[in-house]
């Protein structure tokens, strides 16, 4: 089967992540396009790539314009408007477009940090307590210190810096101030779990399963929070990237490892995921899991952890994009 595929993505270009010295996750996203295109073309897909460029409501025509098979759909959304990542995906969706990854609605509750949380503890997964807070609303609440700080809406840890875990009232207040000034809204604190981070990709649509588990590992100095800034992934002159080191697949126990896939595979379905999604995990004192993040839309870049999953399950890079491919097709794979 040689599906015509279209390959779309962000036209890398300059934005308010250019100022606040994080465009790299931005201009690296190319990385990820050619590797993919170069990855379909070796499948023998005929691939036509197209870039998108805000504002959305210039874009509608071009995208109803496409004619292929499928749409390997590798956008983020657009600098300043976060919810555009699923807005292209329901444009796609009512177009009646095949396209790899997850669906609108998936995407649109992992953006909201909130909401995601507040599902997952309706439905009884344990996540890190959590506050939602600005400068004005401090007081309102109780924190259980120490707590991280970040921003609602945002991936590939924009806004999370080595200073980002509050310690007491004064550097919360002024963590919540930068990340309100700087990202807008409201920000997330929530509780900081200090023990082993961990990563658990699940693929598949009508039977999803779990790659195996990855770690980061930090071996920072004494001192600096072990939590994945985003000098840690973008940054190669940052202590934060050169003490920060993905082991996969984890050392983990046989209990401890069931327990994490048999999460991830439930927060995959709870949300609605397709295909391919990444959830993110923190053990506490205990090894109890903690679910800190769910991406619909991870990085799958050659160097991505992502990637790094996929190769200890077995597959190498041109076999993980076919799979991706053959499950936005409807196609069953072993």
């Amino acid at each position: 089967m040689c599906p015509s595929i279209a390959i779309l993505y962000n036209q890398p270009s300059l934005s308010r992540y250019t100022a606040l010295g994080e465009s790299a996750a931005v201009t690296g996203v190319m990385d990820e396009v050619n590797a993919v295109n170069n990855a379909l073309m070796d499948l023998g897909c005929q691939t036509t790539l197209i870039p998108l460029s805000p504002p959305l409501e210039t874009q509608v025509t071009l995208i109803q314009k496409i004619n292929v098979d499928l749409i390997f759909n590798l956008f983020e959304g657009f600098d300043g408007r976060p919810e555009t990542e699923a807005d292209v995906a329901e444009l796609l969706q009512t177009c009646g477009f095949r396209f790899t990854g997850c669906s609108a609605p998936a995407m649109s509750l992992a953006l909201d940090k909130v909401k995601a949380k507040k599902l997952l503890k309706e439905e009884g997964i344990a996540t890190p307590e959590f506050y939602v807070v600005t400068p004005e609303n401090l007081d309102s609440a109780y924190f259980r210190y120490p707590c991280i700080v970040k921003p609602t809406a945002e991936d590939a840890s924009h806004g999370i810096y080595e200073d980002s875990v509050a310690y007491n009232r004064d550097s919360l207040e002024r963590l919540v101030t930068r990340v309100c000034r700087l990202y807008g809204g409201a920000a997330l604190a929530e509780e900081y779990i200090v023990g082993r981070e961990l990563n658990a990709l699940v693929m598949g649509d009508k039977k999803p399963f779990v790659l195996p588990v990855s770690e980061i590992v930090y071996s920072l100095p004494q001192g600096m929070p072990r939590i994945l800034t985003f000098s840690a992934k973008w940054n190669p002159e940052n202590p934060y990237y050169r003490c920060s080191k993905a082991v996969c697949p984890a050392d983990l126990d046989f209990t401890t490892r069931k327990s994490i896939e048999k999460i991830a595979l439930r927060v995959f379905n709870k949300f609605g995921c397709s295909g391919y999604a990444r959830v993110d995990f923190r053990l506490d004192h205990k090894d109890n899991p903690f679910v800190i993040d769910v991406n619909p839309n991870p990085d799958i870049s050659p160097v991505s952890g992502a990637v790094r999953q996929a190769i200890a399950g077995g597959m190498d890079y041109t076999e993980f994009i076919e799979r991706i491919v053959m499950y936005a097709l409807g196609v069953t794979m072993a």
